[in-house]
């Protein structure tokens, strides 16, 4: 029997985007005999897939990584987009080259991108090149200016009237089929820009709504009591703080560390753990004695679904999975980056996380919000998480 080849590209930033990813693709292989995939990816994102067993493309090495680009325009735990992006243009044309190279040496049957923007330029600008149907993931539509600096907004001008050029223009997109991970409701009703037209009728007419994607079942980890020991957990309350997976915020982990010893004199058995990810060494932080510090924790969710506050940064992906999981948790937007402010008004239509600013929160403020919530419940509203099953449907009809 003839295998079905996909190529999956996983793309953005940190580790978010990969975990989706492997479920979207362990449904698929459910609905596809024979399917076999191979991927594109940069670092961390490559540790989890070769952690899974996954294949990657020959020399996925030189694949240009985003995650420095984006590193390296951050200033401390402060990321502007639109810095972020310039900075990532040298990249992207590195991994056009390496992606058209690859595919005139590989049949794909379909190729999946997920925030794969340089590649739908691509497609965009070779038409000639594309034999194969393409899907592209989103999760956020278009870009917000976060300062008042006149090139960054005109920079933005520009990449929303590239962004929505093909339903301008009334022209067919590059991909044969975009999915948007989340719901309609999460776009912001209003415009890219003068004279274009609005996010939401844009998402619409070109995506498929899929809900959110979760490696795992919230049901699954209704109790805590067996999932801490199996953890190896004790019944102490439990805060975790995480960073997520990129170097960007370690301020953010130094102040929890000092956060804890003092929220620790109001509650003395708690346990408080730093997870540093992937691309952070425990050794760059200035933390306390006695502080417990983890690198990158396989499953995560797990260790999130067993604990009673979870303090993360503004990313969709870990506030999502906590959300689901109903677990009370405090987050910290990066400051100037326009999708976590779009991620925090999804939030707040759910309900969900409380807010608060690194530059604005003391110790002692963290602190004082760390004793408060202990001990609380929440009521979070259900939200779709069958996401990766939704999306191989959808992604199914483009192989059969």
């Amino acid at each position: 029997m003839k295998k079905t080849c996909v190529l999956y590209i996983s793309g953005s930033l940190g580790l978010g985007h990969i975990g989706r990813d492997i479920a979207i693709a362990n449904q698929l292989r459910k609905l596809i005999a024979g399917l076999e995939i191979d991927w594109l990816a940069a670092d961390p994102a490559t540790r989890v897939l070769s952690e899974a067993g996954e294949k990657l493309v020959p020399g996925v090495e030189q694949y240009a990584n985003e995650n420095v680009a984006a590193e390296t325009a951050a200033t401390g735990s402060h990321l502007n987009i639109f810095s972020y992006l310039m900075k990532s243009k040298g990249e992207w044309r590195k991994n056009v080259d390496f992606f058209l190279d690859l595919i005139s040496k590989k049949h794909y049957d379909l190729i999946i991108g997920d925030e794969a923007y340089e590649i739908t330029l691509a497609m965009r600008e070779h038409p000639e090149k594309k034999n194969f149907p393409f899907v592209m993931i989103y999760d956020f539509v278009g870009l917000h200016a976060m300062t008042k600096n006149p090139l960054e907004h005109l920079g933005v001008y520009y990449w929303n009237r590239v962004w929505s050029h093909d339903y301008r223009h009334k022209r067919k997109p590059s991909y044969d089929l975009g999915l948007f991970v989340g719901e309609l409701e999460d776009i912001p009703d209003d415009t890219f820009g003068f004279m274009m037209p609005r996010r939401r009728d844009f998402a619409r007419a070109l995506y498929t709504f899929i809900g959110y994607v979760f490696p795992f079942e919230p049901a699954h980890y209704a109790d805590k009591p067996a999932l801490r020991r199996r953890l190896g957990y004790n019944h102490e309350p439990l805060v975790i703080c995480s960073l997520g997976g990129t170097a960007i915020g370690k301020e953010l982990l130094e102040l929890c560390g000092k956060a804890c010893i003092l929220a620790k004199e109001s509650i003395p058995a708690l346990q408080f753990i730093l997870v540093t990810g992937p691309r952070l060494t425990p050794d760059s932080l200035e933390l306390p004695k006695g502080i417990t510090i983890k690198g990158f924790i396989p499953g995560l969710y797990e260790h999130f679904a067993a604990c009673d506050l979870a303090i993360v940064q503004g990313g969709a992906t870990s506030t999502l999975e906590l959300t689901a999981l109903r677990i009370p948790f405090i987050y910290f937007p990066i400051e100037g980056h326009c999708e976590q402010a779009s991620v925090a008004s999804m939030l707040e239509r759910h309900e969900a996380g409380v807010p608060l600013k690194l530059s604005q929160t003391t110790p002692e403020l963290l602190a004082e919000k760390i004793v408060k919530m202990l001990g609380t419940t929440v009521s979070y509203p259900d939200i779709p998480w069958d996401g990766a099953f939704k999306a191989a449907q959808a992604i199914a009809k483009h192989l059969i």
